[in-house]
């Protein structure tokens, strides 16, 4: 189900060629082309992310990019037929999609590894690796590191970092669904971020009383106690929904809940945010799994001018310029004029060598005469 939702709502995501008529004999089409080659990374540290396989492959298969490859780290703990293996759930998710390349490769030397090829290696039984063109999907700080040190090699998604969520509330919110939610992003790493911003002192008491009671149950319970006490998560009371509103605004978090009144209505105001869940039944776990939203998010307020992956995130633009003579020399006078405002008169040499070297007569002016 995770991966049928995931499709429905990636594949409305596709984008279809448009072609422009400037003037008459003269177009311009913005032309949608999917990257030929893309690594996937999968993280495999502190928890295993089949999700983040179907977060990942999806939108790549809806593009229509045609060479996928997944890496992921072999897991201490495989034993038997699956040693030196990433974990039997990412093998299945990506059977499931029909990946056929899987690499157990982890970390930074993964996407070394995506960048940069490997050379067949008969002698170790090595098969060779073809670059990719384009690298996405989450991972540590490692990982985030090679990305940035290899963009411009190649393309990537994002420089992810620690989890985070944003509560927007009032004296509604059911403070056991909140701080549930809160707890949730927080067993993800002890660097995740869990913050609640409200202008009810009521529910920060009870939310807090929740957590308190929640995180001695939990199953990594160190884990989340180390994100909620450590700086990067806490309370923010605010005067009301609209100081709310403009500190969400400012911390951009990856996951933004709004639990209040009219809570469609609050979130139609945010503006920055990698996602929005709105209401008490729409906790951030539903759109981690099978909401049928893409997961991989901007995080560390770079969802501020940053969007999640997507469709898009696997398309390339490309525009198709076709002009004929009569539209071309519509307009040679004004490219001439700007070469020469620019003082690069080539440029309009590029234009007059169309027509001996000369400027031509505006073919609308002399239809115009002609009238």
């Amino acid at each position: 189900m995770s991966i049928e939702r995931a499709r429905v709502v990636h594949r409305a995501q596709r984008r279809e060629d448009v072609t422009v008529q400037v003037v008459p004999g003269g177009t311009v089409t913005e032309r949608w082309v999917p990257v030929q080659r893309v690594g996937l990374y999968v993280p495999g540290g502190l928890a295993v992310y089949p999700s983040s396989v179907v977060m990942n492959v999806v939108p790549a298969q809806e593009a229509g990019v045609e060479s996928l490859v997944v890496t992921s780290p072999p897991q201490r703990e495989n034993h038997g037929l699956f040693a030196g293996y990433p974990h039997p759930t990412i093998l299945a998710a990506c059977q499931l999609l029909g990946v056929d390349e899987v690499y157990a490769a982890g970390g930074a030397q993964a996407i070394a590894m995506l960048a940069y090829g490997l050379p067949a290696d008969a002698d170790l039984g090595i098969d060779e690796v073809r670059p990719v063109t384009l690298v996405t999907g989450p991972g540590n700080v490692y990982v985030a590191s090679a990305k940035r040190l290899l963009k411009g090699l190649v393309g990537i998604d994002a420089e992810a970092g620690p989890t985070e969520i944003a509560v927007l509330a009032d004296e509604t919110a059911d403070a056991d669904c909140v701080a549930a939610d809160l707890i949730s992003q927080a067993e993800h790493d002890p660097l995740a971020g869990s913050v609640l911003v409200t202008d009810s002192e009521d529910l920060v008491d009870r939310v807090v009383a929740a957590v308190e009671r929640r995180v001695p149950d939990t199953k990594h319970s160190g884990r989340v106690r180390t994100a909620l006490t450590g700086k990067q998560s806490g309370v923010v009371l605010v005067d009301d929904l609209d100081a709310g509103i403009a500190v969400v605004d400012e911390y951009a978090a990856e996951h933004l809940e709004i639990h209040t009144r009219d809570s469609a209505a609050v979130a139609a105001r945010v503006r920055n945010a990698g996602a929005i869940f709105v209401g008490q039944y729409s906790p951030v776990s539903l759109g981690d799994y099978i909401a049928g939203s893409n997961h991989v998010l901007p995080t560390g307020g770079t969802a501020k001018h940053a969007s999640g992956l997507s469709v898009q995130s696997f398309l390339r633009g490309i525009h198709v310029i076709d002009y004929d003579r009569d539209a071309l020399a519509g307009v040679a006078r004004h490219a001439v004029a700007l070469a020469q405002s620019e003082d690069l008169p080539g440029h309009g040499q590029a234009v007059t060598a169309r027509f001996g070297d000369g400027l031509p007569d505006d073919p609308a002016a002399t239809r115009t005469e002609d009238r």
